[in-house]
């Protein structure tokens, strides 16, 4: 395959997850500002979307205020931010236009679809819109498009580089939601294992679309061990580190496979590692380490096997 087609269905995949994890960025800080401040007050819910999004600078530069108007705006319809919905859904688009012969007609009209609903969406009064309808528009978009891609797509190298960026994307949207809730921690130690405690971490679970799944998995008592334990060690957990992990170096075996000795495997190897670190842990040790600084961490290596995957197959002069 081309290394310019392999580019395009590798960020097709990563720009479709993008979109769908900012709409459940939104819907967490939503859910969160439902609650009532204290006269100790909490740390600002909407910045801590910004920073574990990595975007709040980009946002002060051009909004400074803090409301939710203008997160909403910056995070689903601003062109401006790379990491908006309508941004991501666009490039996706743009992605699949530029290598149409390798999609099935089915993927090619729910990518279509997906995006001309969009600017139909863009056109609508603020007002008439709420977060709710906007998370539910985006995950059922990209959910609709995921399914045709498994639905009807040849198991070649091209549907490889799609799942792939999906699962590398997927793992390093998690870890992102998962550390929102670091940054929304009250700032007494006291209110860890509180009424507020446990409603932040069932926030997370629905952003994630994993409430019943958990309950399946752990039963009905909701604590921070659990939860992090689900979303990021359990391999039945469908949007686990684990599991995202696993599933990129699945893609990059099959890779490596059909390239045989023609390219590099540092990306693979370097996935194999990273998903062997995380299988010697446990959740009492990532706490020990500490949760914010374990997510850091695997931020940092999932950014560190993208760029492998980008030297090793999509820089080529083809």
């Amino acid at each position: 395959m081309l290394s310019r087609t392999a580019a395009n269905l590798f960020w097709m995949g990563r720009h479709l997850e993008r979109a769908d994890t900012a709409a459940r960025l939104l819907d967490v800080g939503h859910r969160i500002t439902l609650l009532p401040n204290t006269a100790s007050g909490y740390q600002n819910e909407w910045n801590s979307l910004l920073q574990a999004s990595g975007t709040a600078n980009l946002f002060a530069e051009k909004y400074g205020e803090i409301s939710q108007e203008n997160i909403e705006e910056f995070i689903f319809f601003d062109r401006q931010n790379p990491s908006s919905v309508l941004s991501c859904v666009e490039k996706a688009r743009e992605a699949g236009r530029i290598v149409r012969t390798a999609l099935t007609s089915q993927v090619w009209d729910a990518l279509n679809v997906a995006y001309q609903d969009l600017r139909r969406l863009e056109r609508t009064p603020r007002d008439k819109l709420d977060t709710g309808s906007l998370t539910d528009f985006t995950t059922s978009h990209t959910s609709t498009v995921r399914g045709a891609i498994n639905a009807t797509q040849l198991r070649n190298d091209g549907w490889h580089f799609m799942n792939l960026g999906y699962g590398l994307e997927r793992a390093d949207a998690t870890a992102r939601l998962l550390d929102v809730k670091y940054y929304v921690l009250l700032p007494r130690i006291e209110f860890v294992g509180s009424g507020l405690d446990t409603y932040q971490w069932q926030v997370i679970l629905r952003a994630l679309s994993a409430h019943r799944a958990y309950h399946w998995a752990y039963g009905g008592d909701i604590t921070a061990a659990r939860v992090a334990d689900f979303l990021i060690l359990n391999g039945e957990s469908p949007r686990s580190l684990i599991t995202s992990l696993y599933e990129a170096v699945w893609n990059l075996e099959g890779i490596a496979k059909r390239y045989g000795e023609t390219v590099p495997t540092n990306a693979r190897d370097k996935a194999r590692e990273v998903l062997g670190r995380l299988q010697a842990h446990d959740i009492d040790m990532i706490f020990d380490e500490g949760l914010h600084e374990f997510l850091t961490w695997f931020i940092g290596e999932i950014g560190t096997i993208s760029t492998l995957v980008h030297e090793d197959y999509l820089l080529g002069g083809s």
